[in-house]
């Protein structure tokens, strides 16, 4: 066998370009495992309005539940109301029955043919037989009375124990949707927390940027339909607007601006969406439901190009946001947590519908 030849070493040459390539390699690998991409101004506000939007619509779940909940309490107050009713004038049959009971034993205590035959006046005696058959007959009628008074209370003991679990099911929902509204809140928060004041300012500019561009889209749209609708034959009038009501309607919303957002809050100091429209319907002496999705089914539905003001404009495709029409394209709005009562144009967001109640 013949020897082996060692391996000859790397030149200097090779030497160089060798520990260049382990530097960088390890470089590399240490920015790899470290660094962390810095987010954009734009991904920030993309993500801040996402969270928004979606706490938004916990709101509206929200308000639901609590609106459920709240009649559930009512109803099942009022059962169980109606359930010491009932036990009441169960107690006070059972109380009859007893007396009955004890009257007819002790006048039952001896076989009737003795009691005749050894009472001294007959026709007393049988005058009181005659009165002892009444009372049977009042027992029964009792009796009865009682059995249906006591299935009238095992129903509404049903009804009660169904009422309070739902109820329980409801506080449970209810909580959840709370969670979720602060959890998303706080991350929105979170992020922003993480800019500058300088960062805030460029991403509010933006926003007013992006919805000056949006409300001029929606308008030419929204011109373009209407000059659509004009067509002969094509339009269909809307029903008259609500008059002095409208008016009432619009007067509060004027008188809400700059008061700032609350979630689940109808006022006076701090609404949501659907809190401020239907307050503001409330000051016109009309009951608005509780969520901007109940208010979707409040009224007649009127179309974009026949909108007046106090009408009920909505927006996103789930109707998550409500507010109320003033004119010229605009409408006044609770927009959002860590913003104020406004006025807005109706093309900003996604445009729904509009209702008139």
């Amino acid at each position: 066998m013949g020897k082996r030849r060692k391996p000859s070493p790397p030149s200097r040459a090779g030497l160089a370009v060798l520990t260049t390539a382990v530097a960088g390699g390890a470089v590399l690998a240490s920015g790899t495992a470290h660094a962390e991409p810095t987010p954009t101004l734009a991904s920030v506000k993309e993500q801040v309005d996402r969270l928004n939007e979606e706490a938004e619509q916990s709101v509206e779940r929200y308000n639901g539940f609590q609106d459920r909940q709240q009649k559930l309490q009512g109803e099942a107050n009022r059962i169980q109301e109606k359930v010491a009713r009932g036990q009441e004038a169960m107690n006070e049959l059972r109380t009859r029955l007893g007396v009955v009971a004890a009257d007819q034993y002790r006048s039952n205590g001896m076989d009737p043919g003795i009691q005749l035959m050894l009472d001294s006046d007959p026709a007393a005696y049988l005058e009181r037989a005659s009165v002892q058959n009444q009372v049977a007959g009042s027992q029964t009628n009792l009796l009865k009375q009682a059995q249906e008074e006591q299935r009238k209370l095992d129903q509404d003991r049903a009804e009660a124990a169904a009422t309070l679990a739902e109820l329980d099911t409801v506080g449970a929902s209810l909580g959840a949707q709370k969670n979720q509204i602060q959890t998303k809140l706080a991350q929105a928060q979170a992020l922003l927390n993480k800019l500058s004041a300088a960062e805030r300012a460029k991403i509010n500019a933006q926003e007013s940027v992006d919805r000056a561009k949006a409300a001029a889209q929606q308008a030419a749209a929204a011109d373009r339909a209407s000059r659509s609708a004009e067509r002969p034959g094509t339009n269909t009038p809307a029903p008259p607007a609500a008059g002095g009501r409208s008016a009432a309607v619009v007067q509060f919303a004027y008188a809400q601006l700059g008061k700032p957002y609350g979630w689940s809050m109808t006022g006076p100091n701090s609404f949501d969406c659907s809190g401020l429209t239907g307050a503001a319907y409330r000051a016109a002496d009309i009951k608005l439901p509780r969520t901007s999705q109940e208010q979707w089914n409040a009224g007649t539905r009127i179309a974009r190009s026949d909108l007046q003001p106090g009408d009920l404009v909505f927006f996103y495709g789930d109707l998550h946001h409500v507010g109320v029409y003033i004119g010229d394209g605009k409408m006044i709005h609770a927009p959002r947590s860590g913003q104020n009562i406004e006025v807005l144009p109706i093309g900003v967001m996604p445009y729904m519908g509009a209702v008139r109640p």
